[in-house]
């Protein structure tokens, strides 16, 4: 009769693996985290820069020197050509809410803004803008918060809310282009 010989793992032993691969996990999530945070305020800083673009393009072709009301008119066609293309590209240039890797964006008149002339689509125009970025949930997708006006700088708020104008440096708030 021949021995017994027992091939595999024993529940201790697999027991022993789950509690490294938990430790492993452990320590890996946070940093996973944090780094989809990082790349989700990339975005918006870089879609923030967009929009600056689009507005400056929008001002000096369409608007009459003005600029757009929300991020649905930079997305609208000059002309009204429905096969053209917009300021912006689809991802922001739609009807409220615009929300793009975690955060929400919000166009707004900016301060001390008067009503422009009509553009070249017959929408109402402003003299000033204020485009702000927040994180969807503060902490999950993004810990800044971020706004842009005419003057074409880009402001953060490590709070996480967006910045308001007058833009001023000072306690959570900072200028960073």
């Amino acid at each position: 009769m021949r021995g017994r010989h027992d091939r595999g793992f024993t529940l201790i032993e697999l027991m022993i693996v789950v509690a490294i691969i938990s430790i492993i996990a452990a320590i890996a999530i946070p940093g996973l985290m944090r780094s989809r945070m990082t790349g989700n305020e990339t975005s918006a800083i870089s879609s923030l820069s967009v929009t600056r673009a689009a507005q400056v393009a929008y001002s000096s072709s369409c608007g009459n020197g003005a600029y757009a009301t929300s991020y649905a008119v930079l997305g609208t066609p000059p002309g009204g050509n429905p096969t053209g293309d917009g300021f912006i590209s689809k991802d922001l240039g739609h009807a409220a809410p615009v929300e793009k890797t975690g955060y929400r964006f919000v166009m707004a008149p900016g301060a001390g803004s008067t009503a422009g002339p009509a553009d070249c689509n017959n929408a109402a125009t402003n003299s000033a803008f204020l485009a702000t970025a927040v994180p969807i949930s503060v902490g999950v997708t993004g810990s800044r918060g971020f706004a842009l006006n005419a003057s074409n700088t880009v402001w953060q708020d490590t709070s996480g809310v967006a910045p308001t104008e007058p833009f001023t440096a000072g306690g959570t708030v900072s200028f960073i282009q």
